[in-house]
């Protein structure tokens, strides 16, 4: 059930992204609700999938690699789909799906196995933590897929080339918006999510080292984007190359820490 239900998501996220891409194959404007629809069936199939792995498990299915990269993957597809419903545009799709598909696979692949979680109270609070560290890094790949499109269509309007991607994506004022506002709320989320999971490691004397680093990198990219954008006002531009430029670095940064770490499985 739940591999069915993985691989259903997959298919719809990567159906919702060839929707989009619709106006590269002829003149026509992308079918808004059949993207929403098809990734919608897709949230729906991959929220069932990690209801019956937690049945499975008797836990939330938050830890673990394998799980960690589907829960990752589910929150990247909702957020999405809420940022194009909202905007009632459905080019961030043809990024953040297939991006939401490959963390699907990616978790499948790694096996759906999870450790036990902290019982009681602590499992709350640890789960909480989790659920905004992954909204956090949710938004932050929302802005920098945006940030990629806006570079992309800057580049078509200087070059005077109008052809489906110009036509496909939308204005950048648009795009520099979703950017700006993808960067704040990435910073809250991972800001309250790093803020509890430090408070749980000194309440309950736990804590792996390599995540610790992973979260502090992660969250001083963010802040960096954040404090560029709020405070230093950044032009469009510079903000997409840095969102790029962070959200690269963050994965990067995990790759090393799962590479190195001394205790593989955990959460990330």
């Amino acid at each position: 059930m739940t591999a069915i239900a993985h691989f259903i998501a997959t298919t719809c996220y990567l159906g919702a992204a060839a929707l989009a891409a619709a106006p590269f194959a002829r003149p026509i404007r992308a079918p808004l609700r059949g993207v929403l629809a098809v990734l919608g069936i897709g949230i729906i199939a991959h929220a069932a999938g990690l209801i019956e792995l937690a049945r499975t498990l008797g836990q939330a299915p938050v830890t673990g690699l394998g799980p960690a990269l589907s829960c990752a993957a589910i929150v990247l597809a909702a957020m999405l789909f809420v940022v194009e419903l909202i905007a009632r545009e459905v080019s961030l799709t043809l990024v953040a799906a297939p991006l939401a598909a490959l963390l699907t696979v990616a978790a499948n692949m790694a096996g759906l196995v999870a450790e036990a979680n902290p019982p009681g109270g602590r499992g709350a609070w640890f789960i909480a933590h989790i659920a905004l560290s992954m909204a956090g890094l949710a938004a932050m790949a929302t802005a920098a897929a945006a940030g990629t499109m806006y570079l992309v269509q800057r580049r078509e309007l200087r070059s005077r080339r109008f052809g489906p991607l110009f036509r496909l994506f939308p204005p950048l004022q648009t795009l520099d918006r979703v950017n700006h506002l993808a960067v704040i709320a990435g910073w809250i989320g991972l800001t309250l999510g790093i803020l509890m999971g430090l408070a749980y490691s000194v309440s309950f004397h736990q804590s792996d080292m390599p995540q610790v680093i992973w979260a502090l990198g992660a969250w001083a990219g963010v802040t960096a984007l954040a404090l560029g954008r709020v405070v230093r006002g950044w032009e469009a531009r510079r903000a997409a190359v840095a969102a790029n430029t962070a959200f690269a670095g963050v994965i990067l940064l995990w790759i090393a820490v799962r590479v190195f770490a001394s205790q593989p499985g955990k959460f990330l």
